[in-house]
């Protein structure tokens, strides 16, 4: 039984972690438009994906602290953050209204049906992504204070 249950918890471990680039899927802007993942991110730059909710406090503590500090973030290593919603049918009315009462500089994309959520394995937020063209590079989810910090480390590193 316990070989089983290894052999499972290996299973799993590396099929949350094997996707290695960024999947071909549209997601939608904040005015409705289409748009696509891979044609959002930067070709040669560091791209931060940070998945969030407008029910999620902590990923809501994350983008506003990150957003006090991103325009440093850019000059220092031309990152550029999209921030892309998970809401639910439910909740999605309520990212357009919540954004606006942000001084967030972010690119917001909203991941209606879930797709790139469901294809990158995310089952928990506030979930961030560093990525290099479309290639992973970095994940990390959770988020407590000080944690941006170690994020720009992260940045910094794959930058050079």
């Amino acid at each position: 039984m316990r070989k089983f249950l290894t052999v499972i918890c290996v299973i799993i471990s590396s099929s949350i972690y094997s996707q290695k680039t960024i999947p071909n899927v549209n997601l939608k802007t904040l005015d409705g438009k289409s748009v696509n993942i891979e044609d959002e991110v930067s070709k040669d730059k560091i791209t931060v994906l940070s998945f969030w909710a407008t029910w999620c406090v902590p990923c809501i503590n994350e983008l506003d602290i990150i957003s006090e500090v991103y325009e440093d973030w850019q000059d220092e290593t031309e990152v550029e953050i999209i921030a892309i919603s998970i809401d639910d049918a439910r909740t999605q009315k309520r990212v357009k209204p919540l954004i606006n009462g942000k001084d967030w500089d972010y690119k917001i994309l909203i991941d209606k049906n879930q797709e790139l959520k469901r294809a990158l394995n995310i089952s928990v937020i506030p979930h961030v992504i560093i990525l290099k063209g479309s290639e992973i590079l970095y994940r990390h989810t959770g988020y407590a204070p000080g944690a941006e910090n170690e994020l720009y480390k992260k940045i910094k590193e794959f930058s050079k």
